[in-house]
Formats: C-alpha cells, structure tokens, sequence
C-alpha cells in the first residue's frame, strides 16, 4: 500500500483528505502542526520512527510552528526522505515572486490552490507528479501549477472541492495581484456577555405585560 503525508491545519479539509486516502486505497501520514511534521522528519533521520518512506507530502504553506515551505526544505534535507515528490497547497492568492519562493524553499514538484480538485482530479493530479518525480530522480523538474487562484481579498477553504484548471507550468501573469489577506469573520452584534442581560429584559417585559393584561399594573 502506498503511504502519502499530509500536513493541514484545517479540521473540515484534514479529515477529507484521509478519508479520501481510505477510498483511494493510500496509508496516510498526518498532522496538523508543522512542529509535528518537522518531528517526525527527525525521527525518521534519526532511525527512531521506522514508517516507510511516503512517496508523496501534501503541505498546506500556512501552518502553525512550521509553514509548508520549511517543512518542504527539511525533506530535501533527509538522506531518508529526500526523493518524495512534494506539493503544497494554499487558500491565499500568491503573487508569481511568492509562488516562486514558496516552490524553490520546498523544492517542490507542485503548487495547487485551494478549493482542491474533486477528489479523482486531485487524485490523478497527485499521481501524476509523483509518477514523474520517480522518473526524474533527483533531478528538480518544472513545478506544475493547478487550480485558479482564490481571489485577493476572499481566500477560500480547501472542501468545496471546484473544478481546477488543467495541470500546467506556473507562469506569471501579466501584472501582478495583491497579496491576499485572511477575512476575520463577521462578529456578531450580540456579544455573549450581553445575552442574560438581554434575557432578563425579556422576561421582565414580558412580566409587566402579563400583568397589564389581567389588569394587576
């Protein structure tokens, strides 16, 4: 059974990734932290861990302890684990100097925006880069690009599952996009703190009403 490695810190997007893995017949490696991942990688160095060496990393670029780059470059780093084809993956529109620093930090083989492929395009875009990286040896090929861009200001969240745009060298565009930025979620009106004392003004009005209505007020 071939053995995949996945590092995302999205809970929704974590979860389909490895059941995906299930169907498709792969034992997945995973985390949710670069920390952890950059651990295993030096356990594995250290002939503490054992696990056999996956064929393929799928690493989310923005994670906590370790982005996906760093843990790419810790990969090219391993006598163990240096022949793994490597893919990362992000939410965020990059402009083409950040897709190309991201993809030369990690020496990766792929960069596929967010929402991800359906699960049988991914699956074969995934193979496809592994199948090539085994036929290319240690030799760095041209990484493939898929997926369009999430607009600047709305990155989206890896389980919406759109179609992607065919596998294709990453070019820049003519002109460069802004960098993306995170849109916080909308806060609600009604801090929790207010809700007893919202309540109790219910009930309250609510009492006095009752009490005009049998004419006790």
């Amino acid at each position: 059974m071939p053995t995949w490695m996945v590092v995302e810190d999205e809970p929704d997007l974590y979860d389909t990734l490895l059941m995906f893995f299930e169907i498709w017949g792969v034992d997945g490696i995973a985390f949710t932290t670069g920390t952890d991942a950059i651990r295993w990688i030096d356990d594995v160095d250290r002939g503490t861990n054992d696990a056999g060496v996956p064929e393929l990393a799928l690493l989310d670029i923005r994670l906590p302890g370790a982005t996906g780059p760093q843990i790419g470059e810790r990969l090219r780093q391993s006598p163990a684990l240096q022949s793994m084809a490597v893919v990362l993956t992000t939410a965020y529109h990059l402009t083409p100097q950040e897709e190309r620093a991201a993809v030369a930090q990690a020496g990766a083989d792929a960069l596929i925006y967010k929402p991800l492929p359906k699960p049988a395009d991914l699956r074969d875009m995934l193979q496809e880069v592994i199948d090539q990286r085994k036929q290319a040896g240690p030799v760095a090929q041209e990484p493939l690009r898929a997926g369009r861009a999430p607009a600047p200001t709305a990155p989206r969240r890896g389980h919406d599952h759109a179609v992607p745009s065919r596998l294709a060298t990453s070019t820049p565009p003519p002109s460069p996009a802004p960098r993306a930025r995170r849109l916080a979620r909308t806060e609600s009106p009604y801090r929790a703190a207010d809700l007893p004392r919202r309540r109790r003004s219910f009930w309250r009005w609510l009492g006095r009403s009752i009490r005009r209505l049998l004419g006790r007020d």
